[in-house]
């Protein structure tokens, strides 16, 4: 993470912090009887990816960042999940959820990015060749 002075500077973490946004903005009129369900489920699944990148993006070594990027990308998974059920019961209209799941997308592919690229400079281990 050459040139990245904070974690704030990571453009996925930007894009995390703006589905966070988006979530808590399309589930604000969900039905009250989800208030301690569904919404908070993914109102709590969803956060966890941009703080997990900022966690990580403080850590000192690769290994501790590529660790939070992980952890990251399955909270990621657990909030595409929540809002796939959302989608089946019909709790977000066709634009919101489309945008929400493109959204998702995009992070998922900018943390495969991400995590391929810094794997690649891990050193290589020993061949068990010899």
């Amino acid at each position: 993470m050459n040139g990245v002075q904070s974690f704030q500077d990571l453009e996925v973490w930007k894009k995390s912090i703006d589905l966070v946004e988006a979530i808590y903005r399309a589930t604000g009129d969900w039905p009250k009887e989800e208030r301690y369900g569904l919404t908070q489920q993914l109102r709590r699944a969803a956060p966890s990816v941009p703080a997990n990148i900022a966690e990580g993006a403080g850590r000192n070594g690769t290994r501790e960042v590529l660790h939070f990027l992980g952890i990251a990308k399955g909270s990621l998974a657990e909030t595409r999940t929540f809002l796939i059920l959302a989608e089946r019961l019909d709790y977000l209209d066709a634009k919101p959820q489309s945008d929400l799941h493109r959204q998702a997308e995009e992070i998922s592919r900018m943390l495969a990015g991400l995590t391929k690229s810094l794997s690649a400079k891990l050193p290589k281990a020993p061949s068990t060749d010899d």
